[in-house]
């Protein structure tokens, strides 16, 4: 009997604690607008944020452009901005990268932010919306002028985009990464949970004019649960005596 009640003790820290490890991942979708965007600790004291757009539709208009996510923090920390990197299997159309795959230069972070969409206090930019300035960019070179984060460039275009179809801004006039950035941020406060990341929006083009989409998120407890649910039957199935 207690060798029971400890396995399924240890069963269930074990499964708590790949759930509080394990990235949290927002979906958004509108119409042909869709994307999604992990977040998950790094190095213990790191946010690692993966945006990608998810789209399968051919990009047509900036409007199509997701640019920026913006997000709630819980006690809204200020974090310092370590790197923004293509994530692998991504690529830039129509220009190119720090080495490595640096695009630092072209993304903004910031915290404590008023105005922003559904009054978020942080968010991750390739404009400027407002909101961000040269001072909040990551670490990189600026690659295409003027002084980012300000307009088109290097926002993600679809999984989904043909580059040569659409218009001006959307064909060969701005650089565009197709189709996710992995972003790091560094400095979480001891007692960070990813339970206390909320009101995570995806912004499309260049004004808060265009497209904000809201998310949704499954709740990583109830899977947890569903898994010692599991272990539960399992351990009962086999520890039941035979007649």
């Amino acid at each position: 009997m207690f060798q029971r009640l400890g396995t399924i003790l240890f069963t269930w820290l074990v499964l708590s604690g790949a759930a509080a490890a394990a990235p949290v991942v927002f979906h958004g979708g509108f119409g042909d607008l869709n994307a999604t965007v992990s977040f998950e600790v790094a190095n213990f004291n790191n946010l690692r944020v993966t945006l990608t757009n998810t789209s399968q539709v051919d990009v047509q208009v900036p409007s199509q452009v997701l640019t920026a996510v913006f997000f709630d923090i819980a006690g809204d920390p200020v974090l310092t901005r370590i790197s923004a990197i293509l994530a692998p299997g991504s690529a830039v159309l129509f220009g190119g990268t720090d080495p490595g795959g640096v695009v630092g230069g072209e993304w903004a972070y910031g915290a404590g932010l008023s105005g922003a969409p559904r009054d978020a206090r942080q968010g991750i930019s390739s404009v400027g919306l407002g909101l961000f300035g040269p001072p909040d960019l990551f670490p990189g070179t600026d690659l295409q002028n003027p002084l980012s984060p300000n307009g088109l460039q290097y926002g993600l275009t679809s999984a989904g985009d043909d580059p040569g179809t659409g218009n001006t801004p959307v064909t060969g006039k701005n650089a565009l990464i197709q189709n996710s950035v992995v972003f790091t941020l560094g400095g979480l406060p001891e007692d960070f949970q990813l339970s206390g990341i909320s009101h995570v929006s995806f912004q499309y083009g260049t004004d808060l004019s265009e497209p904000n989409v809201p998310t949704h998120t499954p709740e990583p407890g109830t899977l947890v649960l569903a898994a010692v649910g599991c272990v539960l039957l399992v351990t009962r199935r086999r520890t039941r005596p035979t007649q």
